[in-house]
């Protein structure tokens, strides 16, 4: 096979595989998100403090996570099929992948959340903010750099998926090469299939360590917001308070 009978295969492909990560990733985000937070509330110590509440979502977070996305694919294929009306092609891959990612990056956003600093919570809370306002001023801004990192780790495991999900007919890179590469031994094109893949999550993870890097130097871990700050001066006695008896 010629280069120019490659490259309007590849572009196809390349631009199928990018539009089930994206489709998957938006729903993984949107479901995940709230999902992590709420696992960390609804902990012991936690704002909304629910013991049986949290075990339950912990153990349907654990259980979509331990189940292969090849087995989670064909079980599937019923709701699959209810909400895109197929089980083939780019949009029925879509209901499997963002699936199979939301309680991935529930679990990624439970550990960036859990790492914020506590005095921060306990400021906010002095100053009369409820669930919510931790929620929207502290959690989420003072861990948005590991969010971004967990959301990179998200998309490049997704990535991995829609290959995957190309040996039963969605589309993309994966299957180019099981079609081409395997199944009609096109081996060159295999292996510039798996170059593309490689350049691919090069750039989506060095976008991602960027960003993250970004963040946390205008402030994210490297410190609490300007205005949680100023609250911590005005209520941590100074030197001079602290020692006296």
């Amino acid at each position: 096979m010629t280069w120019s009978e490659m490259r309007p295969l590849l572009e196809q492909a390349c631009w199928d595989t990018l539009y089930m990560v994206g489709w998957s990733t938006l729903i993984a985000v949107v479901g995940g998100l709230p999902l992590g937070i709420l696992l960390v509330l609804t902990d012991r110590g936690g704002l909304l403090q629910n013991v049986l509440a949290n075990r339950v979502v912990g153990q349907v977070v654990n259980i979509a996570r331990s189940m292969p996305f090849i087995i989670l694919m064909v079980a599937l294929m019923g709701f699959t099929r209810w909400v895109t009306g197929s089980t083939i092609g780019r949009e029925a891959a879509i209901v499997p992948l963002a699936i199979g990612a939301i309680p991935f990056f529930a679990r990624l956003v439970e550990t960036a959340v859990r790492e914020v600093d506590h005095g921060l919570v306990e400021a906010v809370q002095a100053m009369g903010g409820n669930t919510w306002t931790v929620v929207r001023s502290v959690l989420v801004p003072e861990s948005l750099p590991s969010l971004i990192s967990s959301a990179t780790t998200t998309v490049v495991a997704l990535i991995g998926y829609s290959a995957m999900a190309g040996t039963v007919g969605a589309g993309g890179l994966g299957d180019i090469a099981i079609r081409y590469g395997y199944q009609r031994f096109e081996t060159e094109l295999m292996w510039i299939t798996v170059a593309v893949l490689a350049v691919v999550i090069s750039a989506i993870q060095f976008a991602g360590d960027y960003a993250a890097r970004a963040l946390h130097r205008r402030g994210g871990r490297s410190g609490p917001a300007p205005a949680l700050r100023l609250l911590r001066a005005r209520t941590e006695p100074t030197a001079p308070e602290a020692t006296k008896v």
